[in-house]
């Protein structure tokens, strides 16, 4: 379901935040044209897991993608993994058990590929799994989940704030990855020197502060974001 009719009604040369202008809702990527994407998006462009979605599988799809994995083959090897039960609870699989799934070609798109990284992302997937298992973060306190997830191997701000945003479905994170900080950078919301992960938490606390300025949730103004910003960098339009 849209959120409602768009209308635009602030000078494009005003401030949604100081420094940061309105511009207009046909100028990419300026603040009214996130408003405008946000004010017309459906419910699910937020990309919150269902009620119910097991952690170990969500867990399994933020592992998985991230850093020089594209989202076409991170669900297909997330997709590969579920379906052969690595998701299970107590299943607890051994890190050359998944790499060596994650060693086979899939089909992405209409031809096949091979996951990029399949040693390292299994080590860690295999790690994060037992250890959701031996020590359960805690889901009364967003700050403290994100808290423990940061403590297991291969989990940063970004994935914890992923699986905050996604598992929890909370507005209280946001992902900062190099779309939504491209994003922010043209829109001076954020320096032009910040760097990840040095800076993500001065980064996610702009960012929350343009969202409520927006007064649009910030679950679905990164998703947003991202999914723009993808698809302008890979058609070179940007």
């Amino acid at each position: 379901m849209n959120q409602g009719r768009f209308s635009f009604n602030h000078d494009p040369e005003s401030e949604v935040m100081p420094g940061v202008k309105w511009g207009r809702p046909g100028w990419v990527p300026s603040p009214a044209f996130w408003l405008m994407l946000a004010t017309n998006a459906a419910d699910s462009d937020d990309y919150i897991a269902p009620a119910g979605t097991p952690l170990h599988h969500e867990l399994g799809f933020c592992l998985l993608g991230g850093y020089g994995v594209r989202m076409e083959m991170n669900r297909a090897a997330w997709s590969k993994l579920l379906h052969e039960g690595f998701f299970e609870v107590g299943r607890r699989p051994e890190a050359k058990e998944i790499e060596s799934l994650l060693r086979e070609p899939v089909l992405v798109g209409d031809r096949m590929a091979r996951y990029r990284f399949p040693k390292q992302r299994a080590m860690r997937l295999s790690g994060a799994l037992r250890a959701i298992e031996d020590d359960p973060p805690p889901t009364t306190s967003v700050s403290e989940f994100r808290r423990n997830l940061m403590r297991i191997a291969g989990i940063g701000p970004k994935t914890a704030s992923w699986l905050a945003r996604n598992w929890l479905g909370s507005d209280d994170v946001a992902i900062i990855d190099i779309h939504v900080l491209r994003a922010g950078q043209r829109m001076k919301l954020f320096k032009n020197k910040v760097k990840l992960p040095a800076d993500y938490d001065w980064l996610e606390d702009r960012f929350l502060q343009f969202a409520r300025a927006l007064s649009v949730r910030a679950s679905l103004l990164d998703a947003i974001i991202w999914r723009e910003m993808r698809q302008l960098t890979s058609r070179a339009s940007f």
